[in-house]
């Protein structure tokens, strides 16, 4: 390990080796095959048979060539996770006992999946299993290398036999296509006819957290539900902010080299690693891409994290709150909108009080936001997100946009006035050492506690989990905003004026939406009441969340624009409510089999113990004062303990006896995990009393410092 990791890296051949990009394709497809496909992924024209099979062939040739096996349709279904079924190149035995290697167009462009295995929501019924995989050629396929060996990954979209999105990455790019269509609308009306193609840019913060596998597999919650679900605090925990962006460990530090090669040979741009506020939490970050590229890539991160944890001898947790008390994980959805031609059209100039198109593509976003905020909000809903969102770590659940001072002056102004005059400057930073450079400093500040913050040139809705696909964050993005755009449009398509009726529009929503804006600590009290007078929605859970999916306004809105059916969002919410209660069974089941088998067996032999040091320093005469007051607080808590055992042990039988599916999550959500945090307060009390060595698992000193 040491001998390589001194190798010398050359970054700029490493980087997209294992990929089947824009280079490769050029030099292995002829340039007519080349063109047509360039067409499909460009402007969505629909792939002929004759490319496909050629570009098949070119495919398959490259991935052998890198030693690849097999291949793979992967995809995105609604598990949270990505599925892949590996076919090998291989055809059926010749005549004189040899085999070709070969890939057809048709292989390339479609699978057939199991469909009634993955969650549907009612979709797919048992007996109704056919459903289609297909290529998503704006996505570049790529080899990946395992213990598996090398597979070639085409990236594709998953649908029912009756054409359903099953997937997370249909309704992504339906509207990609929706927002396309709408701003070049727009723009076009602002006078811009040369840009083609308009885009939606992502680029995703991940974070994680990263500790010893050996002590991992020595906590059963850990390994069943991704979090701990007992544990007392250590002396030490994040008070000293020591670990933000302290120096990285060796060991760590060792992983992340591995890390970022496998990334690197895979063509995602790992840019940004840090040391994140929690011990043993990090962050990764990616430069843009376009919307479903990130959307893969960042599935692509987090199962590389894992894999190649695992080989270092570590273990990543990628759930929103594996430690009570620490702060948890989510990752950063920065967002834009980006021309073929190189505009950012979220880019406000040095002056944005002049830049009339950015003041109508702003306060667009602004009513889309205001309008869907309930959307936006279910869009991040996510078991562990429950226990991180509004804890004064992560955004609070009430969706809010900082705007910062510059653009929220420039607002005030059309508000009060109709007019915006100037815009505030952001001035030379003066640090005061001489040494030390002035510089020009951003014209404002951060916030970091903004749900929904413009950042410079892009807003970053930071609510999203660290497990979470950060597909179905976008697709509320991309068509929210597309709605927005349509009905500006619609307006100003037939205004006589246009200039007047911008300036008209833009002072409108501006004003009508100016409540959704919010600059100040999204962690106070006092924004909780504001949010409330101001009217707008506090969703403080997934259970809560889960219905924006199917009001009559979601369902408009998705259907105009063709993202979602009503079936669809139906059967999404369905699998919501379906997986909230799956989850909370499975914690409180591990926290039953944990207390029932390994807790309250060890707490009894330590109080048999220490009942037998009571006994003999009793017979030498001596004070037995502190042993026995520590037997009779043992022997309490573990009364406790048994007590609260019961409860939950009867609320989850109960729970999992009710076949209503929002009734049950709702049960789960109000009841069972109510319980669950009953039994965890003796048990926490008592981890504090026993001896360490007679203790079942690993601490949360353990974990967090011993990596």
């Amino acid at each position: 390990m040491e001998d390589k990791n001194k190798e010398k890296i050359n970054v700029v051949e490493l980087f997209g080796s294992n990929v089947f990009n824009d280079k490769i394709m050029q030099e292995r497809l002829p340039k007519k095959v080349y063109k047509e496909l360039h067409k499909t992924i460009d402007e969505g024209k629909e792939l002929d048979p004759i490319t496909a099979e050629v570009v098949a062939g070119a495919m398959k040739d490259w991935a052998v060539e890198k030693g690849a096996t097999h291949y793979t349709h992967w995809f995105q279904p609604l598990t949270g996770f990505t599925a892949e079924k590996h076919d090998a190149f291989i055809t059926a035995p010749h005549a004189d006992g040899t085999v070709s290697m070969d890939f057809s167009g048709k292989e390339l462009i479609k699978g057939e999946p199991d469909a009634s295995s993955f969650p549907s929501g009612g979709l797919r019924a048992t007996f109704e299993a056919r459903g289609y995989t297909a290529w998503d050629c704006t996505s570049p396929a790529f080899v990946r290398e395992d213990s598996a060996g090398a597979i070639l990954c085409i990236p594709t979209a998953f649908c029912s036999y009756t054409g359903e999105a099953l997937d997370q990455k249909t309704p992504l790019l339906r509207s990609m296509q929706a927002l396309q269509t709408q701003t070049l609308r727009l723009i076009r009306l602002f006078g811009n006819m040369t840009s083609r193609k308009v885009t939606p840019s992502v680029g995703v913060e991940q974070e994680y957290f990263i500790v010893d596998r050996q002590k991992y597999l020595k906590r059963k919650d850990l390994i069943f539900t991704g979090r701990t679900l007992f544990g007392a605090m250590p002396p030490k925990g994040q008070e000293l902010d020591d670990h933000y962006f302290g120096v990285i460990r060796q060991r760590i530090a060792g992983f992340m080299k591995e890390v970022n090669e496998e990334l690197w040979k895979l063509g995602v741009s790992a840019k940004t690693q840090h040391n994140e506020v929690a011990p043993a939490q990090h962050e990764l970050a990616p430069i843009y891409a376009e919307c479903n590229v990130a959307a893969d890539h960042n599935q692509i991160i987090m199962e590389t994290l894992k894999q190649v944890a695992e080989r270092h001898g570590l273990q990543c947790l990628l759930h929103e709150k594996p430690f009570a008390g620490v702060n948890g994980s989510g990752k950063h959805n920065n967002w834009s909108i980006t021309t073929d031609d190189g505009i950012n059209l979220l880019d406000p100039g040095k002056t944005p009080h002049e830049n009339v198109q950015f003041l109508m593509i702003l306060t667009c976003i602004l009513r889309a936001v205001d309008r869907h905020a309930d959307l936006l909000r279910e869009s991040a809903a996510d078991v562990g997100n429950d226990h991180r969102l509004g804890a004064n770590e992560a955004p609070p659940a009430i969706i809010s946009v900082f705007l910062g001072e510059q653009l929220e002056d420039v607002l005030e102004q059309l508000i009060s006035t109709g007019s915006a005059t100037h815009s505030l400057k952001g001035g030379k930073l003066h640090t005061g050492v001489k040494t030390l450079p002035d510089f020009a400093k951003d014209a404002t500040d951060r916030n970091r506690t903004s749900p929904f913050a413009f950042t410079g040139n892009k807003f970053e809705f930071r609510m999203v989990g660290s497990r979470d696909s950060v597909a179905e964050c976008n697709v509320v993005i991309n068509t929210i905003v597309a709605e927005a755009f349509s009905d500006a449009c619609d307006r100003l398509e037939k205004a006589e004026d246009f200039e007047l009726a911008v300036h008209d529009l833009i002072k409108e929503y501006a004003t009508e939406h100016q409540r959704i804006v919010f600059n100040g600590n999204g962690y106070s009290e006092e924004w909780v009441e504001e949010a409330k007078r101001r009217g707008l929605p506090n969703i403080n859970s997934m259970v809560e969340a889960i219905p924006a999916l199917v009001t009559d306004k979601a369902i408009q809105l998705f259907g105009k624009f063709g993202v979602f059916t009503e079936a669809e969002l139906r059967s999404r919410a369905e699998i919501q409510y379906e997986g909230y209660s799956k989850a909370l069974n499975i914690e409180a089941r591990a926290m039953i089999d944990i207390a029932s088998k390994h807790i309250i067996p060890a707490v009894m032999r330590f109080s048999r113990n220490l009942a037998g040091t009571v006994n003999e320093i009793k017979t030498a005469g001596a004070d037995v004062t502190v042993p026995m007051n520590m037997l009779k607080d043992t022997t309490a808590l573990l009364s406790q303990t048994k007590l609260a055992l019961a409860k939950l042990q009867e609320a989850a039988d109960q729970a999992a006896a009710m076949e209503n599916g929002r009734e049950q999550a709702e049960y789960y959500h109000e009841v069972v995990f109510k319980d669950m945090e009953e039994l965890r307060v003796p048990v926490d009390k008592l981890e504090m009393i026993v001896d360490k060595e007679e203790w079942p698992m690993p601490s949360y000193g353990d974990l967090l410092f011993e990596v």
